[in-house]
């Protein structure tokens, strides 16, 4: 058999990207941040439901928000929502236990609090938070639908009340209750399948419709890319430790552009 062309190699990476948007499922972060991106009313039902408070409001939701660090390891939350009281609720989804690690969700806690006060503000402005975990296993073991964490004091089981808040969702539930349902939609391949309309609306779009596939065919080749040039990367970075190798040529071997190489040597010497 001869070697493919150019257009007949797009053509096959086009169909098996069309075969994985077929098998995609609200549990895979990807396709869930495509599906909520801009869209409130999805991540309000959600939120509704999860935290069992029905008149919640979403006035914001931004997906793949990048949490900077200058000094130490940064963060990027799948979703991160505001309500109407000016609460922050960050939903998380993992499909791997190792990812939602009890001291992940801290991280993610901690990361929150640290940009929401700007210089000189009163800690008592502190808006409430929310970290909270979709899985598809049920990663804490007891069965249970919802493992709300809270602070408290040891001597009473009084809450600290300081308005932070970890909660993990058991994907794995199932029932004939909103979040039996909810996490039954999370798990569909097919909208037909799913319960709640606002959710199987989206996800009909992004599989069904002509501009919704070609939306999610073009976020899996940038994801492609992207995961590419971090590869280059780690390559430029392997060179610069080596340390025998000019700038031209880390460029011609990575494919970075000589600014982006420059960066990571400078990143390096930091």
């Amino acid at each position: 058999m001869g070697r493919l062309t150019v257009t007949e190699q797009i053509d096959q990476k086009h169909q098996e990207d069309l075969q994985r948007l077929r098998g995609f499922r609200l549990l895979d972060d990807d396709f869930l941040t495509k599906c909520f991106e801009g869209d409130t009313a999805s991540i309000e039902l959600v939120l509704q439901i999860v935290l069992e408070k029905p008149d919640l409001k979403v006035l914001d939701v931004r997906t793949q928000v990048f949490v900077e660090n200058l000094l130490n390891r940064s963060v990027r939350l799948d979703i991160l929502a505001t309500d109407s009281t000016g609460a922050k609720l960050n939903v998380e989804v993992q499909r791997s236990d190792k990812g939602a690690g009890r001291k992940r969700a801290r991280y993610n806690s901690s990361m929150m609090d640290a940009n929401l006060l700007k210089k000189g503000e009163d800690f008592d402005k502190l808006p409430e938070t929310w970290v909270i975990f979709i899985t598809e296993n049920d990663v804490m073991g007891k069965g249970l639908p919802l493992y709300p964490i809270e602070r408290c004091f040891l001597g009473t089981g009084e809450r600290f009340e300081d308005g932070s808040h970890i909660l993990y969702v058991n994907g794995a539930y199932r029932s004939d209750t909103p979040i039996g349902k909810l996490m039954h939609d999370f798990s569909c391949t097919d909208a037909a399948d799913m319960y709640y309309g606002t959710l199987a609306d989206r996800v009909r779009f992004f599989k069904e419709s002509k501009e919704g596939i070609e939306i999610m065919c073009r976020a899996m080749e940038d994801m492609r890319n992207q995961t590419l040039k971090e590869g280059m990367k780690e390559v430029a970075l392997r060179m610069l430790a080596a340390g025998k190798y000019a700038l031209e040529e880390i460029v011609n071997i990575s494919g970075l552009s000589l600014e982006e190489v420059k960066q990571l040597k400078a990143d390096r010497s930091a």
